[in-house]
């Protein structure tokens, strides 16, 4: 697994751990990721999704991934409560990855798993690098 990217980097976000084969990213908090008082930013929540996802694909791809571009086609994202300002974690999951297309989920929780805050579908375009 390679390092995130500098955007991830930025937020406070690293690889707590790996599991199921999917890395498990964590975002630490500070006023970057700041909402409405006391809560996590939308955007931050929705980042760190998009950030789960396109390291779950990475991982599920392999050694395939060097010689593959991954282009994010759509995300759709439902968030559902409120996030803290505690640590917050996410994983993705590849439901599918063909030729040309994969499709991802992932979610985002603090405390318990059982409660996420949100959640979301990627697609990706799979593009030979030239």
């Amino acid at each position: 697994m390679s390092v995130l990217p500098p955007y991830a980097l930025a937020m406070g976000m690293r690889i707590d751990h790996v599991e199921d084969g999917a890395p498990v990213i964590v975002m630490d908090t500070s006023d970057r990721a700041a909402g409405r008082p006391g809560y996590l930013h939308g955007g931050a929540i929705a980042g760190l999704l998009e950030i789960a996802a396109i390291s779950a694909l990475r991982a599920d791809l392999g050694e395939t991934y060097a010689s593959v571009r991954i282009k994010p086609v759509n995300i759709s994202v439902e968030y559902l409560r409120g996030g803290a300002m505690v640590p917050t974690y996410a994983q993705g999951h590849v439901i599918r990855a063909g030729r040309r297309i994969a499709n991802v989920r992932a979610e985002v929780w603090q405390d318990s798993r059982d409660k996420p805050l949100a959640s979301c579908w990627m697609n990706f375009l799979l593009k030979a690098k030239v």
